[in-house]
């Protein structure tokens, strides 16, 4: 694991340090770049979102489809968890959480923008940290490979339509041009250039070996654009700090839930632990750059959904490190739950 990634909430409160900072300094040079949009789609960010996404889809490998039928149980969890309840149980968290526990504190205008954003984060599952997070816990690579690819496949046919269907359910008006547009920008485009890349490079080295190259990227794409909206929100950030605990605490919930949910089952389906581990992280974890990207063409750069999808980035790292942590400790019960069935299984 990088520097970088295993210290990712402090490069990002940094950034949201220094974006507040950017704010009061120079608030005509934040609006400016605020003002950059067309259609709806701030060409600043779109740049830096594909400096996040783009390197993340080189590594969707969809030869690896071919293995669907290895372990059906491991990726038949997943796919449950990141589109069946995941989406849904982060939009009844934000429900309750910003309309009825902290409906006291938030304006309902607030409280709309803050469900929205964490509905985006529920509706996208984690694609390249996931591969972090699985070698963490000596996970099954190709197999987490597997799961990435199909995942980023169904997302380019269902994130708008799940994202439009909980939007509308918690009564916050979609402009469905703008979603889909900024579904085909963020994961149809940037996913099919990655494979014309990959096909271009043609070797797994030379694969590799640009990926480390393009990596960096990344990391600069997703500082730049947290500088940004925290120079949008910077003034709401001083005037109210619990804001961002608010939204911390369902992230927190779901985070936790889901990996229970997901873990628990892939325990009681026998699933092998090197598999089982990331299985459940991919649900716990969040694409969130792609979360960052619609909020921000949806409901725009100074808007309470994009702030929302930006503690997500805060949350992620600690809660899944901490998660790592326990299916680590917990890889016993696994492999004697194996022996256990090798010993009852007749010669």
């Amino acid at each position: 694991m990088s520097i970088f990634e295993r210290y990712l909430s402090l490069w990002v409160a940094l950034a949201m340090v220094a974006g507040i900072c950017l704010g009061n300094v120079a608030p005509g040079l934040v609006a400016a770049i605020a003002a950059a949009e067309i259609a709806s789609v701030n060409l600043v960010v779109a740049v830096l979102i594909w400096a996040m996404v783009y390197p993340m889809m080189i590594g969707v490998n969809l030869a690896s489809l071919k293995d669907v039928a290895r372990q059906p149980r491991g990726l038949a969890i997943t796919l449950v968890v990141n589109w069946l309840i995941k989406p849904f149980s982060m939009a009844a968290l934000g429900v309750l959480f910003f309309e009825v526990v902290f409906a006291p504190f938030i304006a309902p205008a607030d409280a709309q923008q803050y469900i929205a954003g964490l509905i985006l984060l529920g509706a996208a599952p984690c694609t390249a940290m996931v591969f972090v997070w699985s070698q963490l816990t000596k996970g099954d690579e190709s197999y987490t490979l597997l799961q990435v690819s199909v995942n980023d496949v169904i997302m380019v046919v269902a994130f708008a339509p799940i994202v439009a269907f909980l939007l509308g359910v918690t009564d916050i008006e979609v402009p469905w041009s703008t979603l889909i547009l900024s579904a085909v920008l963020f994961v149809l485009l940037p996913l099919l250039a990655g494979l014309w890349t990959r096909q271009r490079l043609a070797h797994q080295d030379r694969i590799d070996g640009f990926l480390a190259a393009v990596k960096p990227l990344s990391v600069v794409g997703l500082i730049a654009t947290v500088v940004i909206l925290f120079g949008l929100q910077g003034q709401v950030i001083v005037e109210r700090p619990t804001v961002i605990a608010m939204i911390a605490a369902p992230i927190l919930i779901q985070s936790y839930g889901i990996f229970l949910i997901a873990y628990g089952a892939a325990y009681a389906l026998r699933v092998p632990h090197r598999i089982a581990a990331p299985c459940a992280l991919i649900g716990t974890s969040n694409f969130f750059e792609l979360a960052v990207a619609v909020a921000i063409s949806l409901f725009g750069l100074n808007s309470g959904a994009a702030l929302a999808t930006v503690v997500g980035v805060l949350v992620e790292v600690p809660v899944m490190l901490t998660l790592v942590a326990l299916a680590n400790r917990t890889r016993h019960r696994f492999d004697t739950q194996g022996a256990t069935i090798h010993r009852r299984t007749p010669l």
